[in-house]
């Protein structure tokens, strides 16, 4: 949710439709500024959706594979696909006035609702960017208390230096990345998450090329169709790995803000769909391929597996390229995200106040912040799975199936169908059982001091 103001229907919301103008679009459809928002395509809101779906989660799903077996790892990234069709579908449909995510829970749940969507969706962003920034610097430095040795591409490259280490990784993707964070406006990304989505393109190429080299050279490990319970500490292991799928799919926060910006905004229903058909497509090829090369030693990060002691066969340069074009994909996701923190945080901590998009010191001191904390954050934390085993089971689930399905419910607008609030009472209720599930098996896990692999899967 990336809007000005959380209110709803029936609220108290004095001048917030303006307010909300000058923040998603900044400019009135039709403004003659030639890239002005509300004049955006529908390939802009392809590659902008695309981008917010395929995160830093496609690196564990070849994890996921390993834990559910072939079979039923495909069989979950398709439902999950379409259960977020469906939950996006449900937020179009109740949409009215202000078109954002936190004004539909405002609208069925009031400004408790909206707020709590707000806290919500702020750390599970907060999450996943620290996520991202962890492996950047796992990618250029190596892994930090993995356990085992995975060499960093810099040293590497160069060996061991100040500059080659992580701290010094992470400065540099800070200036790297702080002109992409600055933009005001989703559709002023269109050209990164365009390239985002090639890079992530080209890693599941150089990932199929690998694993095709390595079956016909007999050294590729034949994937399992099917989960082997010998490994397995207990059956219920196996609905950690659904907290992994549902995490890399959601991307709800920002419908409404790439919504507002298509010229035509009944075309985001499309835009939708054929993003979930392309990301469903490139998780599915990556996790087949990256678990047909790795086999039962693929990590939960799978850019680990791609160093010197890959075993794969093939020149260095080419496992390096795919490490380093899927770090390049993931900074170039980050400024979308980062949009969508940093707006949410700012209607928490500033209510009522000039819409931020009109405030450029207000906008530059909390990017600055946040870029800060983030930074703070990912030398903290130096493994994402603690983090995201958790984050996968709670935020990220809320909001992209409990409370598109809690509006239904609700049905503030008495247009739900009784098909419509069967489907939603089915999501919620998959949900919070699969969660739940999840959520014990990985405490559980942490009780007993061991580390499993899809359990610390991310998005």
């Amino acid at each position: 949710m990336v809007s000005k103001s959380s209110r709803g229907p029936g609220m108290t919301a004095g001048g917030s439709e303006a307010e909300e103008a000058l923040l998603l679009p900044e400019h009135e459809v039709g403004d003659p500024a030639g890239a002005a928002p509300g004049n955006a395509s529908v390939l802009g809101a392809v590659f902008n959706v695309s981008t917010s779906v395929v995160g830093a989660g496609i690196m564990s799903i070849p994890a996921a594979m390993r834990v559910l077996g072939v079979a039923p790892a495909l069989a979950l990234i398709v439902g999950v696909a379409l259960l977020a069709n469906v939950a996006v579908d449900f937020m179009l449909r109740y949409t009215r006035g202000t078109p954002s995510y936190a004004a539909l829970m405002g609208g069925s749940f009031g400004r408790a609702g909206a707020k709590l969507l707000n806290v919500f969706i702020a750390f599970n962003c907060v999450g996943t960017l620290t996520v991202y920034l962890i492996i950047i610097g796992d990618v250029m430095s190596g892994p930090v208390g993995s356990g085992e040795a995975h060499a960093g591409v810099l040293p590497e490259w160069f060996g061991p230096h100040w500059w080659t280490g992580r701290d010094a990784v992470l400065v540099a993707a800070a200036v790297i990345l702080l002109p992409l964070v600055l933009q005001k406006h989703v559709d002023s990304l269109r050209y990164t998450s365009a390239l985002s989505i090639l890079l992530a393109a080209v890693f599941m190429l150089i990932t199929m090329g690998i694993a095709v080299y390595t079956v016909f050279t007999g050294t590729a490990k034949m994937p399992r169709m099917l989960p082997d319970f010998s490994t397995l500490a207990s059956p219920f292991e196996l609905f950690t790995a659904v907290p992994v799928i549902v995490v890399a799919f959601t991307f709800h926060f920002n419908v409404h803000p790439i919504r507002a910006e298509l010229s035509k905004t009944s075309d985001m229903k499309s835009a939708v769909r054929i993003s979930l058909v392309l990301c469903a497509a490139i998780y599915a090829a990556v996790g087949f391929f990256g678990f047909l090369l790795f086999g039962d030693a693929t990590m939960p990060d799978v850019l680990a597996n791609f160093d010197r002691s890959s075993g794969s066969g093939v020149p260095q340069a080419l496992n390096d390229a795919a490490r380093l074009s899927y770090a390049l994909h993931l900074v170039l996701v980050f400024p979308l995200l980062h949009y969508s923190l940093r707006v949410n945080v700012d209607e928490l901590l500033f209510p009522g106040r000039r819409p931020l998009a009109a405030d450029t010191r207000r906008f530059v001191a909390l990017t600055a912040v946040l870029m800060g904390l983030l930074y703070a954050l990912a030398i903290a934390i130096p493994s994402i799975w603690t983090l995201f085993q958790y984050s996968g089971s709670t935020f990220a689930v809320c909001i992209s199936l409990i409370f598109p399905g809690a509006i239904v419910l609700r049905d503030v607008h008495g247009i739900a169908k009784r098909k419509d609030k069967a489907m939603a009472a089915m999501m919620i209720t998959l949900a919070v059982i699969t969660s739940s599930i999840a959520i014990a098996s990985n405490v559980m896990s942490s009780i007993k001091g061991e580390v499993k692999g899809v359990s610390a899967g991310a998005s």
